[in-house]
């Protein structure tokens, strides 16, 4: 088996968020296909970010309740492999911030993917197909 990609906060919050019908129907069908072939891994920073991204209100009322997305949280941690961060992956985030000049939390992202060994990113908040070090960004949106 080989890990092909690390998915990205908005994937997961996608996959709930029926304001954006296609963006659903693609952020479903991409966990549906990587929890199958066992193929994405997600970083634990994204699972704590779905948690407040999807409860959080502002203009529009939450996608989930707390009680909802903690209970999601729960499934994600038992359907994908979830990664953990180390010393290794926040020298690496402070790097890719200083080198590729990202946001702090899209550093901390690309750091995980590039510590794990895995080519691609799953998100839309990096440059769709662009390379950052050895790893590939996908925007699965685009």
């Amino acid at each position: 088996m080989s890990v092909a990609a690390l998915v990205d906060t908005n994937v997961l919050v996608y996959r709930y968020d029926a304001r954006f019908p296609a963006k659903q129907r693609v952020a479903t069908e991409l966990l549906r296909s990587g929890i199958a072939a066992d193929s994405i891994r997600v970083p634990h920073q994204a699972i704590l970010e779905f948690v407040a991204a999807a409860t959080r209100g502002g203009r529009s009322a939450p996608i989930l309740t707390a009680e909802e997305a903690r209970r999601e949280a729960e499934e994600m941690l038992l359907q994908f492999v979830v990664l953990y961060p180390n010393e290794e992956v926040v020298r690496l985030a402070l790097l890719g911030a200083a080198a590729y000049q990202l946001q702090w939390f899209d550093a901390n992202i690309w750091a995980y993917a590039e510590h794990y060994g895995l080519s691609e990113i799953y998100s839309e908040d990096f440059q769709h197909r662009r390379f950052y070090g050895t790893v590939r960004a996908t925007d699965p949106f685009a």
